[in-house]
């Protein structure tokens, strides 16, 4: 179910962050991804042990996640489907994230999928336990991944719900994305920052120079 509402002649009404907050709760996946921060928060505590490259490691994340974003975004989000030999390649991410372009305002379509969420949390577990070279160094990789798992969620819903930027920090990540939606799909890919891997990888433009693409609602059709 969808919150944004409409007023006079479609003019979109204002939500506040109360209400947005109201809708959020009702999907799943920021429930799995919370569950996994908490648990893995009082195992954090639990496990102690904690050492200085427990703080890098938090560092080194808000550090490459813009990247991490703009790498999923356009190599498996904004995946071309492919037929080899008489298989389809097409994840379940490209598919909804296809329909995400062609109703930006539909909110189930904005969170990440739970179908994807329920093998790729226990992944990200084993990958703290196996990779990691001690248990509490796992844990912090886990939590730190499960705050910068809640803040993308969040914000990307946010920034398609009907509530107004207030902050400068926030409205120009609003704008950014909203580009990339409304403006070219072919620029624009962090959801999260703006101005950051986009302009180091030459997807950020002045948006005054770009065309309006025609294919921004329907993502790999013909032009």
């Amino acid at each position: 179910m969808s919150t944004n509402r409409t007023e006079g002649r479609g003019r979109r009404a204002s939500m506040g962050l109360r209400d947005a907050a109201a809708e959020f709760v009702r999907h799943p996946s920021p429930w799995m991804i919370g569950a996994m921060l908490a648990a893995a928060v009082v195992a954090r505590i639990l496990v102690g042990d904690w050492q200085v490259t427990d703080a890098l490691v938090p560092l080194v994340a808000l550090l490459v996640f813009p990247l991490v974003e703009w790498v999923i975004h356009v190599g498996i989000l904004h995946w071309r489907p492919r037929r080899i030999g008489g298989l389809t390649l097409d994840s379940l991410l490209a598919r909804k994230h296809r329909e995400h372009h062609s109703d930006p305002r539909d909110v189930p379509l904005v969170f990440i999928p739970w179908q994807t969420l329920a093998w790729l949390l226990p992944v990200l577990v084993l990958v703290a336990w196996l990779v990691f070279p001690r248990p509490g160094l796992g844990l912090t990789f886990l939590v730190t991944l499960g705050v910068l798992g809640s803040i993308y969620e969040w914000t990307h819903y946010l920034i398609h719900t009907d509530y107004r930027p207030g902050s400068r920090p926030y409205r120009a990540v609003w704008r950014h994305h909203r580009h990339h939606h409304f403006k070219n799909e072919h620029y624009w890919f962090t959801v999260t920052t703006a101005g950051t891997a986009d302009r180091i990888l030459g997807t950020e433009p002045d948006p005054a120079t770009v065309e309006t693409s025609p294919t921004a609602r329907n993502l790999h059709a013909a032009r």
